[in-house]
């Protein structure tokens, strides 16, 4: 299970990064680390709170060359659709980012709890649910700090509340359901809030202070 999320968030935020990359018109090599710091970037934040040193990415850096590869690989299959005309305008790069952000952030939020449970236990919710958080959130913060964004954290559409919306319901779904189930509703769960969000243009509130003009 621990190895399916894994992957399953790699590839995801590794799209993420690679397209946010082409959108701010980096070259291959722009894509490659952008799309590799948004795959492990999650995970990395997490072994440091957790006091895993040297973070697992440097142990066993088989997620890495994962995310390497499918950077390249989606680099070059948009290099390939955009020269034939197939894909003309930025919509597309835009469904993409949104679907694999959401699945690598679902994905990433419940890798961080299963985490600290085979590692540390169940008895530190707070840490449970932080480390959670954390991972799911940080390879995109970091992705849109790369990029030059104001991090999706700090003003999208619900997307560290769904994290946490998400985690909070495997919590509870571990003590009553199989950890497939448990798995499968939370991540489901954090995907839907995510598309509901963009979809209704649910946002957290916010003040917008304004200069006078003098």
């Amino acid at each position: 299970m621990m190895n399916f999320l894994e992957t399953l968030g790699t590839i995801a935020f590794a799209v993420s990064g690679a397209i946010e990359a082409m959108k701010k018109q980096m070259d291959l090599l722009g894509v490659i680390v952008l799309g590799m710091v948004t795959a492990i970037g999650g995970g990395v934040i997490r072994d440091i709170v957790t006091g895993e040193i040297p973070p697992i990415a440097f142990q066993n850096p088989t997620q890495a060359k994962v995310a390497i590869v499918v950077s390249i690989v989606v680099f070059f299959l948009a290099m390939f659709l955009t020269r034939h005309d197939i894909l003309t305008n930025v919509s597309w790069a835009n469904a993409v980012l949104f679907i694999s952000d959401a699945m690598g952030l679902a994905a990433f939020t419940i890798l961080g709890i299963r985490f600290v449970q085979e590692r540390i236990g169940n008895d530190n919710f707070a840490l449970l649910l932080f480390v959670g958080v954390i991972t799911g959130v940080g390879g995109g913060l970091l992705r849109d700090i790369f990029a030059g964004n104001v991090p999706y954290i700090f003003r999208k559409h619900i997307y560290a509340t769904a994290s946490i919306f998400g985690a909070l319901m495997y919590l509870w779904l571990d003590k009553i359901l199989s950890e497939l189930w448990a798995v499968f509703f939370s991540m489901v769960c954090i995907i839907v809030v995510r598309i509901l969000a963009s979809h209704f243009k649910w946002n957290l509130p916010r003040v917008e202070i304004l200069e006078k003009a003098k």
